[in-house]
């Protein structure tokens, strides 16, 4: 391999590192770097770097991690790690307005729904209307076939059967 290619899976391997700062196997490194370079040019850059004490090392059974080496970064007070706490805080609370907002329907899309919804209703009411005349024929029909022979009239009628018409009830057939 040559001097260069060496060079650039080492640096890509040791930004990559540092910018996680968590540890990762050689074949972790080469998968979250897209195969950018080979898994041998990556354990290869990962030795390389170790033995250059630029980053760490640790040894599980078989499986190496290596990591940032620590005391590369600075050191955190107690102040700014409760800072950054209260930052995350707010932070995460804006977040959720935002995924809240974003997931609301827009005013456009509310328009249409309500027009829709509208639409709805009114085909649902001229069925209704539709159906309530129909009724009120048919059962106009029925009495009137009934008081043909019926010896008393009309409203005798009504009041033996128990019938409240819609004129009793102050009640008009809407317009379709």
């Amino acid at each position: 391999m040559s001097k260069s290619k060496e060079a650039q899976a080492s640096k890509a391997v040791f930004d990559y590192l540092n910018k996680q700062n968590r540890p990762y196997s050689a074949i972790d490194i080469c998968n979250n770097l897209h195969k950018e370079h080979g898994k041998t040019a990556i354990v290869k850059a990962c030795e390389v770097l170790t033995e250059d004490g630029k980053i760490k090392e640790k040894i599980n059974g078989k499986q190496k991690c290596y990591f940032a080496d620590q005391s590369q970064f600075p050191d955190v007070d107690d102040n700014e790690i409760k800072e950054m706490d209260v930052e995350i805080v707010r932070l995460s609370e804006l977040v959720q307005k935002l995924r809240s907002l974003n997931s609301s329907i827009s005013t456009e899309d509310a328009e249409k729904e309500v027009n829709s919804l509208n639409e709805d209703i009114y085909k649902m009411r001229e069925k209704f209307v539709k159906e309530w005349r129909k009724r009120k024929r048919l059962t106009n029909d029925v009495l009137g076939a009934i008081l043909e022979g019926y010896p008393k009239t009309k409203k005798q009628l009504y009041e033996d059967v128990g019938i409240e018409t819609d004129e009793d009830l102050h009640v008009t057939v809407p317009e379709i």
